[in-house]
């Protein structure tokens, strides 16, 4: 697939219009898909004849929120009638890149953890624990609990959506997509567990969630909504910079994707590096958008170039380093010198001189870029 800059343009406005994923949704949502795609977005327009500028201004926007709201309707629906139709109680919560707003497409998936109320674990070292504030232990485990969780919302899924595709290869989530749904669920069979900190603060993003693998018939947990809250506070200190920064890293990845290279780093860990980026930095954004751009290639190749420093950074939740598997070493490469090229390209796009030369410096780059006033 071609990687000229009007190429990847245009499949940037696919993903952000959903024009990408319209054999994922129902007819009415792709008729309103096709036709708001025709009604041009701000960020086209604020870079005429600097088609580089123009990417990477675009890749940093968040989603039209009408999209999203349609996301969360969607996610909504689906809660509705798995409560309507299972055994027993269940919560419903949101996880991931759309509660979150660094999703990049305008048809996202929606992740929803389908909570077991009736059912949790919790540490045994914890005040409510030692104050002995808990039920009687029981004898059902985390693993037969959510192994036949997940059978039911299986079953559930296919009566109450009989036109949609339940896809159940997946180990954690069960995806539900097609028929009458204007978005593809991602359904997470899972519970609560009250972790020492829970139990001290009772405030939510201190409990975590135990998921199952079911295919190595094992549960892990998570901690999705610490990760949500330490990424939103650190976003709001930049004034929506480190957000930004998250999908121009995103949407680089897809671009190398669509043009036949494999990026082994996932969104979360792309978070999690921008999560330590120069928050000053992200934060002359705000102003200046283009210095964001600047930050992140800076961040990234500083990463690179400084391995043992990147092994010692750890997400945002706290609950493992980014860097554990030296593969994702791999995807950093791939993702900085692609970011690299960018700055390069709208550098040029922004000084005459720099214009002038094949692969001018860096450095030389970067201070044409945050001097950039893009409107």
């Amino acid at each position: 697939m071609s990687n000229s800059i009007n190429d990847r343009i245009n499949r940037l406005r696919s993903r952000r219009s959903g024009l990408d994923r319209t054999s994922v949704i129902t007819m009415d949502a792709k008729n309103f898909i096709v036709n708001h795609s025709l009604t041009q977005e701000a960020w086209e327009r604020r870079a005429k004849d600097k088609p580089n500028t123009t990417f990477a201004l675009g890749a940093m926007q968040e989603v039209d929120p009408i999209y999203t709201r349609i996301s969360l309707e969607t996610a909504d629906r689906v809660s509705n009638q798995l409560t309507k139709r299972m055994s027993g109680n269940m919560e419903f919560e949101l996880q991931g890149s759309v509660p979150l707003n660094v999703h990049i497409r305008g048809v996202s998936d929606v992740d929803v953890l389908a909570l077991e109320a009736d059912f949790h674990t919790y540490d045994t070292r914890g005040a409510i624990s030692r104050s002995g504030q808990y039920n009687s232990p029981t004898t059902r485990t985390s693993v037969g609990v959510l192994t036949a969780r997940r059978a039911e919302i299986s079953r559930v899924l296919r009566e109450a959506f009989p036109a949609a595709t339940v896809d159940t290869s997946s180990s954690k989530a069960i995806k539900l997509l097609g028929g009458s749904l204007a978005r593809p669920v991602d359904v997470v069979p899972s519970h609560w567990h009250d972790t020492i900190e829970y139990q001290a603060s009772r405030q939510k993003h201190d409990r975590a969630v135990t998921i199952l693998d079911s295919h190595k018939i094992i549960t892990l947990e998570n901690w999705p909504f610490l990760h949500i809250k330490k990424v939103r506070e650190r976003c709001e200190s930049t004034g929506g910079g480190l957000r930004k920064s998250i999908r121009l890293c995103k949407n680089l990845k897809a671009e190398l994707e669509a043009e036949g290279r494999s990026v082994t780093i996932s969104s979360f860990d792309i978070a999690s590096i921008m999560y330590h980026a120069n928050m000053a930095s992200l934060t002359v954004g705000s102003l200046y958008e283009l210095a964001i751009l600047a930050e992140a290639q800076r961040h990234l190749d500083y990463l690179w170039n400084h391995k043992e420093e990147a092994r010692r950074l750890i997400v945002p939740d706290g609950s493992r380093f980014i860097f554990d598997a030296e593969e994702k070493f791999t995807g950093l490469l791939q993702l900085s010198v692609a970011m690299d090229n960018l700055l390069r390209e709208v550098a040029k796009e922004q000084n005459y001189l720099l214009s002038l030369s094949e692969k001018p410096l860096l450095d030389v780059s970067r201070e044409a870029v945050i001097r950039s006033a893009v409107l």
